[in-house]
């Protein structure tokens, strides 16, 4: 579609005319000869002498080129333009933060799945939560691995194909045997903090309790609410267990309802599928859509007209002034 940026310079089309009817032209006295004796030969011819005028008048050639030329200038100010067809982008308004426990206790073999076999943690982890990114087509996620320490695996992005690919590829024990669940924590919070998204969500998976963490987790979940992160944990592990491997269904309780999350707890593949399930539908896709038409400015088209307009016309002309002139009487 074609259109002019700035139609209302188009009342300026009739400025010449206005400027030919409303002001008086030029006017210039001269003398043209200078005779002592004018008088004298003024009486004896017998005439009065009065002022006399030159009127310069332009051919029609002349007027409609340079009538031409004005209205291909107007048009150039008022900036005629190509509008092409709306473009759409849809933007994420939600970024989603996964941080899973790979301390050496998710090899342990206690889950079962629908057909009744036993697998490990780690390899049900990575089966519903690979599924589960599958299903977030809309928002931006990230990845948190920990252990020991927390190592940021995968920064907010749409390419959900790779964030699966690294969940498909965790390992139990490679960040380490133990467990840093506050250290996951304030490495989350710094990861939100390079976000604009007006909604953070971390989704918490562990099977442990807190065993190498420099920051207490409930510490770091005060800084969490204040940076408005909500939370969810999700706790696989044993509650009956003893040291490392034992589950603290406590804190993780404490840290979800203190950020506004829910905590979960899944004894098998099959109830840890509807807890992701269960995530999915309470964070339904939040897309903001972007919709703009790209603009194509070709003022330059008249503009050029324009001077190649009036510079022909001058140039022709001046040329045939000067053949005449040079031309033998």
């Amino acid at each position: 579609m074609y259109q002019l940026d700035l139609p209302w310079l188009l009342l300026l089309l009739p400025v010449p005319l206005l400027v030919w009817w409303l002001l008086p032209p030029k006017r210039e006295t001269s003398t043209s000869v200078r005779l002592p004796f004018f008088d004298q030969v003024a009486r004896a011819a017998g005439v009065t002498p009065s002022e006399g005028s030159v009127v310069a008048r332009r051919g029609w050639v002349q007027t409609a080129v340079l009538a031409l030329a004005w209205c291909l200038i107007v048009i150039a100010l008022a900036r005629p333009q190509y509008v092409e067809p709306p473009i759409e982008k849809k933007e994420p308004q939600r970024d989603i933060l996964l941080a899973l426990d790979l301390s050496q206790s998710m090899e342990a073999k206690d889950f079962r799945t629908p057909q009744g076999a036993l697998e490990s943690r780690i390899d049900a982890v990575r089966q519903v939560v690979a599924s589960f990114i599958g299903k977030r087509g809309g928002d931006r996620i990230g990845l948190i691995a920990f252990g020991d320490a927390p190592y940021p695996l995968a920064p907010f992005t749409m390419d959900h194909a790779l964030v699966r690919t690294m969940v498909e590829d965790l390992m139990p024990g490679i960040a380490g045997p133990r467990t840093a669940l506050g250290d996951s924590l304030g490495l989350a919070i710094r990861m939100f903090d390079k976000t604009t998204v007006p909604e953070k969500v971390l989704i918490l998976l562990t099977d442990g309790n807190d065993t190498a963490s420099k920051m207490p987790p409930l510490k770091a979940v005060e800084v969490a609410k204040a940076k408005n992160v909500t939370i969810h944990t999700i706790g696989i592990g044993d509650p009956d267990a003893t040291g490392e491997d034992k589950l603290d269904l406590a804190t993780l309780k404490q840290i979800a309802a203190s950020s506004g999350g829910q905590y979960f707890f899944g004894g098998n593949q099959q109830e840890l599928a509807a807890i992701y399930d269960t995530l999915d539908s309470m964070t339904p896709e939040d897309q903001k859509v972007l919709t703009w038409r790209p603009r194509t400015e070709l003022f330059h088209w008249p503009a050029t007209a324009a001077a190649v307009l009036l510079g022909g016309y001058y140039l022709i002309s001046g040329g045939a002034g000067l053949v005449r002139r040079r031309a033998p009487g």
